[in-house]
């Protein structure tokens, strides 16, 4: 009888130990309001910022994709029994399907590239369970960043005065394209309010990138964004074409380490340099 009961008092205080020994979710963390866990995983790790961009792979090719960013690293339970590779991101892929999305990419090393586009938004995905214990979604709501630098003619002309050169940030383009976005157009018209106020001044703009891809590809793709910013100057703003050459460096010059997305975002530039 008193071994009955010591093996019921037991049961009885087991219980809450076992709850007691679930990890918590890290403080300030949350699911991604378009897609939920998978069960037995807690989150260990979350980071969200307003602007960041992600590469994702499409078509064998990685393209960056700009706007908000989530990341969340999701960990097994204690005692909770892993899932497959495959069951985690065919998990993913249903559930982004059941509410219009697609699958860019799907590889056995564990990695899923999926999309959603309605109501004239995109939201990109990549599930990456190549370790099932510890799983890491990413989620870019794609978005054109709020724009918080002025260009400023006056300013580029005092460090040009001064270095040589002025860097300008706010020249925006398609993603892995030389397509200039609208958003551009208020610094280009700036650039062609320095040339103006300096008849003499001959510029060289000089397209970068960040280190991410392939290298010979982001030369030739900076020097063809150096190019369509000369274009618009001497097209829209009537820039005399001899005053401006363009050219192209990729990732060989940079102002930032290309391990954070803040440092390879200053990376992402042009520069004015005088003739």
């Amino acid at each position: 009888m008193e071994l009955r009961r010591f093996a019921t008092l037991v049961a009885i205080t087991m219980v809450p130990l076992a709850v007691l020994a679930q990890e918590q979710d890290v403080e300030g963390s949350k699911d991604h309001p378009l897609l939920s866990r998978m069960p037995g995983y807690y989150i260990s790790q979350y980071e969200q910022s307003e602007f960041a961009s992600h590469a994702f792979l499409v078509s064998g090719k990685e393209i960056q994709v700009e706007g908000r960013l989530t990341r969340i690293l999701y960990s097994t339970q204690p005692g909770a029994k892993e899932p497959s590779r495959l069951q985690i991101l065919r998990n993913y892929e249903n559930a982004l399907a059941k509410i219009g999305g697609t699958v860019l990419t799907s590889d056995a090393d564990g990695s899923s590239y999926l999309k959603l586009a309605r109501d004239g938004r995109e939201v990109w995905v990549h599930v990456d369970a190549y370790i099932t214990s510890q799983y890491t979604l990413w989620v870019v709501e794609k978005a054109g960043m709020k724009q918080d630098v002025v260009a400023d003619a006056a300013a580029w002309r005092a460090d040009i005065r001064s270095t040589g050169r002025a860097v300008v940030y706010g020249i925006t383009f398609d993603t892995d394209k030389a397509t200039l976005k609208p958003e551009s157009a208020a610094v280009i018209k700036e650039i062609a309010a320095l040339l103006a106020a300096s008849p003499d001044l001959k510029l060289l703009v000089v397209g970068h990138t960040d280190m991410t891809g392939d290298l010979a590809h982001n030369r030739t793709l900076s020097e063809q964004r150096a190019a369509a910013v000369v274009a618009a100057l001497v097209g829209t703003h009537g820039v005399a074409a001899p005053r401006l050459a363009a050219f192209g460096v990729g990732p060989l010059a940079p102002v930032a380490s290309n391990d954070s997305e803040e440092g390879r975002a200053k990376n992402r530039r042009v520069e004015l340099v005088k003739r």
